[in-house]
């Protein structure tokens, strides 16, 4: 097991990751305030881990509240939120109560920010399943649901307790949800990390293999990468705006389509390839840059070209971005690999161009 910090003073707190952590519940036990806990999962991921969650706490002494929500983006929404505000107060849970997110970054998300507004605030945990939400979306305290106008527009920052990530879900997840994950591993290479850009075009096979040794290291790497950048800039006031490398644009491309079209890693992947062909076309990163970063995602099994929304749709949708400053749309684009920048200062037409350059 490898443990690292996410370093917030006094709120503080680890983030286990290895291989069949699940069954350890005295990793989670000191993380409780009371025996009652409420586990928030979905219909997919219950039937597999469920039971080996529960067990394991049960043994400790623990009484588990379940709460089985449906899957998928599609029902990341106010209406589901309330399915677990229901489930709650039907269960006569307290402030104190812990909320156990076991998921993906969907339930992740929801739940996360279920445990922030209920009694305005109660203990929250992240157990991911997947590999985009062990190596991105539980560490760091974004949580949130959609809007039909936006995609994570209402929310808040509120950190876990503790995050476990047991590798061994990884094995049961489809391969299209384990190449989703793959973008945001690639994103920290491109963004902060030149070195492990490197490294992972020499190991992405073996990633998608799911060798044991190579999982290990790029979820360390990447959950270290994430947690210095929270510690420096909890609630998105610069740094941590880099980390939504290809997300304006991968976030207009979920939006357009109907939340659950497309994977959230995968449009990512293709709004990525977006903020590339943007920084080419400034000048900023080279043609040979560019083409290393579309063949790094084809071997992940992601896109590079969005789908052919029109520019005008693209553009949108991204004015709807929660990095829109006084009616001024940021972009996080690429000054190299390894070196991204927050630029606020880019025509729309330049805009229109990269877009329409990589839709199909």
């Amino acid at each position: 097991m490898h443990t690292l910090t996410v370093d917030l003073g006094l709120r503080s707190y680890p983030i286990h990751i290895g291989s069949g952590l699940l069954e350890h519940a005295e990793l989670i036990a000191p993380h409780l305030r009371t025996r009652k806990t409420a586990i928030v999962t979905n219909e997919v991921v219950a039937p597999l881990y469920l039971e080996r969650l529960s067990a394991g706490l049960a043994r400790v002494g623990v009484d588990i509240v379940p709460v089985i929500l449906p899957d998928g983006e599609a029902h990341k929404n106010g209406q589901t939120l309330n399915m677990i505000f229901d489930a709650l107060l039907r269960e006569h849970c307290e402030r104190s109560t812990t909320l156990i997110a076991l998921g993906g970054g969907v339930i992740g998300d929801m739940g996360g920010f279920a445990a922030a507004c209920y009694q305005r605030g109660m203990p929250f945990i992240q157990i991911p399943t997947t590999l985009l939400a062990q190596v991105d979306s539980s560490v760091g305290g974004k949580t949130a649901i959609n809007h039909p106008l936006g995609k994570n527009m209402i929310g808040a920052f509120y950190q876990p307790r503790l995050v476990l990530a047991d590798t061994v879900t990884l094995a049961t997840l489809p391969a299209r949800e384990f190449s989703a994950g793959l973008a945001e591993v690639i994103k920290y290479g491109l963004i902060r990390d030149a070195a492990f850009f490197d490294w992972l075009e020499q190991n992405i096979d073996a990633l998608r293999r799911l060798d044991a040794d190579s999982l290990a290291f790029a979820i360390e790497r990447s959950c270290r990468n994430k947690a210095e950048v929270v510690a420096a800039d909890e609630t998105e006031q610069g740094e941590r705006a880099l980390l939504n490398l290809g997300h304006t644009f991968g976030h207009a491309i979920e939006t357009g389509l109907g939340y659950g079209q497309w994977l959230h890693g995968e449009a990512v992947a293709a709004g990525t390839m977006m903020a590339a062909e943007l920084s080419r076309s400034l000048g900023w990163i080279s043609a040979d840059d560019v083409a290393r970063i579309e063949r790094l995602l084809e071997r992940a099994g992601l896109p590079a070209f969005g789908p052919d929304l029109g520019a005008p749709r693209y553009l949108k949708w991204m004015m709807h971005d929660k990095k829109v400053e006084a009616g001024k749309l940021r972009l996080v684009l690429l000054r190299g690999i390894g070196k991204a920048v927050m630029t606020g200062d880019i025509a729309m037409s330049h805009m229109s161009a990269a877009i329409e350059a990589r839709c199909r």
